[in-house]
Order: C-alpha cells, then structure tokens, then sequence
C-alpha cells in the first residue's frame, strides 16, 4: 500500500481520497480552507452525498489525515492534485489554482515524487506550465528525478451508481516510467486503469467527454425552441426517439448548463486552439446556444406571466432549484443564478426554493446573492409567488404539491407532466 497526498478537498479530492483509504493506503489531504480542514479531522462532511460515516471511518482507522501543511508531502510517494480551473472574467482558462499549487508544493519535492494532476485543463497544461513551476521550485527535472503524469477526474455528484472505485480512469504520463508509476498508483484504489500515451492524451480526453455533452445538449436545446414554435413537445420526440436500440443516445433540455465541467471546458480547447490557429465553430456555437437558455428561459417567464394579465416587471418569481443538478447540494456554475440575475435586472422580486442548499454561500461569481435563504416549502407560501420556475428537477420536491398550491409554473425539466391532478397552469420552457 502507498502514502498518498490529495491537494484540494472538494467534490473530487474529498471522494478520492476516501477511496484511497478505504483501498488501504494512508492518505494526507491537503487544503488552503482551514474550515475543509477541521471539519474532516473531526468527522464531519459539507459534501452532501458524501456521509459523515465514511469520513469518520477513515479518520478513526488512521487512513485519512488532513492538515494546510504543504510540507508534510515530503514522506508521502504520490501527489494528486485536485483544484479547480474556472474561467476568468474574460471567459479565458485560469490556471492560477494549479499552478499556485505547484509554487506550494515544490520546495518540498523529493526525489522519485509522483506528482499527478486531476485538474480538467487544455492539453499541455501538465507538461508545459505545471512542470515548469515544479521544476523551477524544486531544482528536480520531471521525469528523471521526479514523476509527472495527468489523469482526468471523472466524478458524477448525485448519480448514486457512480462510485470512485467503479469508474475507469485514464492515466497519460510524461515518461513511459512516469505513466508506469502512476497506473500503479490508481490500480491500488480503481477496478480498471486505462494507460494513454502522453499527458496530451489524457488532457484531451476530458475536453473530448464533456464537449460530447455539450454539443448535444446544445442540439436538444435548440430543437426545444424549434419545436416548440412548431406547437411540438421536445420531450415527447425525445422519449419517441431514444426507443430506437442503434444509433441514438437521448440528451435533455434545460435551462442551461451548471457544474464545472461542460459550462467551463470547452472553452479551454477553443482556447487553446487559437495557438494553432485552428477553428472550433462547432463548440463555440455549441456554447452560444447553450449560454442563451436563461434569457429564452426568463422569455418564457414573461408569456406566461402575460396569459394572467401581469408584467415581469413587479411580479414575484420563485426560482425551484438552485443546485445545478438533481439531488446534489453543489450550485457552482448553476444557471438558477444566471436567472435569478436577469429576472432582477427585468424588475422582478425574486427568491429561490432548494431543500438542498437552504442558504446561499459566498462564491466570487455570485457574492451579491451570498447570504439569501430558501423559502419554507409550504401551500402558503408557494401561493405567494405569481410564477415559479422549475430550474432543477431535485426528487426531494414534490410535484404534487407545486401544482396543486402553485399558480402558474414555469417547467423547464418537464417535471410537471407525471405530478398527477394539478391546478396551476403550467408552461414548458
């Protein structure tokens, strides 16, 4: 078994590093977030599918040890970094998270160190910029005195079948003996590792999964509009289609992208590919259809308002959902925000129900929000609002309930449809 550091504890640091443990290595975790710290060290979790029973377990057995020490990586054999890689304001890669990392991290490299990022990034971040500043630091040279390699996080928050274990991982390292190190590091802890040939690879496979989605998405997205011009139901053509056994892969509608994969990484390969003046119309145009959804979104908010003889501008509008998926107490990147934004900026008194995220957290993309709690969940209290959105189909909320206290709803996820007898009146968007 292996002495393994994880560097940042989020949704994919924390669930890897428990499954590291309970593989029988020893693992360090490691965290800028003092609060992150203290509360693993006490057993606690602020990860909601993740249960504080698991985090107990590997305290209490001496697998799992977390502490803001940068330096206590010097006895381990292999660090995994696992940071996010959001967008700048311009919409452009910030690699300040992984390569502030790197500057944390290198004055205590030792010799025969793996060092494997996790990070979703454009292909050549690892072997270019993340080696340099490690090598810079350390005066160690990657792939004769220490190790480097890059495998793509695959985490699936909510999906209760996904687990760490379970899902196959990709490996590409710079050096055959790199590549070497780190398959043997992940096949201690994962079912199946799959060796690509470089660091390259491996960062392009990522990119490749989630523009897939995103592409797709985009596709069903804009049928949505074009049929529903047409007066026909998107979700019914799907539910038609995706009986066919070949050829055919159902994706949904919404009322756009969330999480901090498919809304963040195509852009950095459209990025990239201006380096090599190479066009990425396809992705682009994917992304433009797919960031246009809340304002379609907030469009249909207003009909609907329309057809009760009241305006946008005054009206009281329920966000249902801010987590940007089912079941899951993570909003980063949630369009309920980019909604909750242009309702305001269209006069209207918001507020959000999420049994979920009960109050809104700080985040430097969405500061102005911080501090709003959820509304009660009750008949009432529904009543009050002219329209509610339904932004996230969350299985905790019932259906039910909404359409028998609610007076109009705006349904985005087509949840309404198997809620029963209802009364509201009810627009699909």
């Amino acid at each position: 078994m292996m002495k393994v550091a994880i560097v940042g504890l989020g949704y994919v640091g924390l669930p890897l590093a428990l499954q590291f443990s309970r593989s029988g290595n020893t693992v360090l975790g490691l965290d800028i977030d003092a609060a992150k710290v203290s509360a693993i060290n006490a057993g606690h979790s602020y990860i909601k599918h993740i249960e504080a029973v698991e985090v107990q377990q590997a305290v209490r057995q001496s697998r799992l040890r977390v502490s803001t020490d940068f330096s206590e990586i010097k006895p381990v054999e292999a660090v995994i970094i696992c940071v996010p890689t959001p967008l700048n304001k311009n919409r452009e890669p910030d690699l300040s998270f992984v390569l502030q990392t790197g500057v944390q991290l290198a004055p205590h490299l030792q010799r025969g160190h793996l060092v494997v990022l996790e990070s979703t990034t454009y292909p050549g971040t690892t072997e270019d910029e993340l080696r340099a500043v490690l090598e810079r630091g350390s005066g160690l040279q990657a792939g004769t005195d220490f190790h480097l390699a890059f495998s793509p996080e695959r985490e699936d928050p909510g999906n209760p079948a996904s687990q760490v274990q379970r899902i196959p991982k990709v490996v590409g390292g710079y050096t055959p003996t790199c590549l070497a190190r780190a398959t043997t590091l992940y096949q201690s802890a994962i079912d199946r590792v799959i060796p690509v040939s470089s660091c390259r690879v491996a960062e392009a496979t990522k990119l490749l999964e989630n523009i897939f989605r995103c592409v797709n998405i985009a596709l069903v997205n804009e049928l949505k509009m074009v049929y529903s011009a047409m007066g026909i139901d998107v979700w019914e053509v799907i539910q038609a289609a995706r009986t066919k056994p070949f050829g055919f892969m159902p994706f949904y509608p919404g009322p756009g992208l969330g999480g901090h994969c498919i809304p963040i990484d195509p852009f950095y390969l459209t990025w990239k590919a201006r380096e090599f003046r190479q066009p990425t119309r396809f992705i682009e145009l994917a992304g433009e259809i797919n960031e246009a959804m809340p304002e379609y979104v907030v469009n249909r908010v207003a009909e609907a308002l329309n057809t009760q003889k009241k305006s946008l501008n005054g009206a009281n509008v329920l966000i249902l959902g801010l987590a940007y998926k089912p079941d899951v107490d993570d909003d980063r990147e949630s369009p309920s925000y980019t909604l909750l934004d242009l309702l305001r900026q269209r006069g209207a008194e918001v507020s959000y129900y999420d049994p979920h995220i009960p109050v809104i957290r700080p985040s430097r993309e969405h500061s102005h929000w911080a501090g709003q709690q959820s509304v009660a969940w009750n008949a009432d209290t529904v009543a009050a609002f002219d329209v509610v959105v339904v932004a996230t189909a969350h299985r905790a909320v019932s259906y039910k309930e909404l359409g028998q206290w609610a007076r109009c709803i705006v349904d985005t996820r087509n949840v309404m449809s198997d809620a029963g007898p209802i009364t509201a009146k009810v627009c699909k968007a």
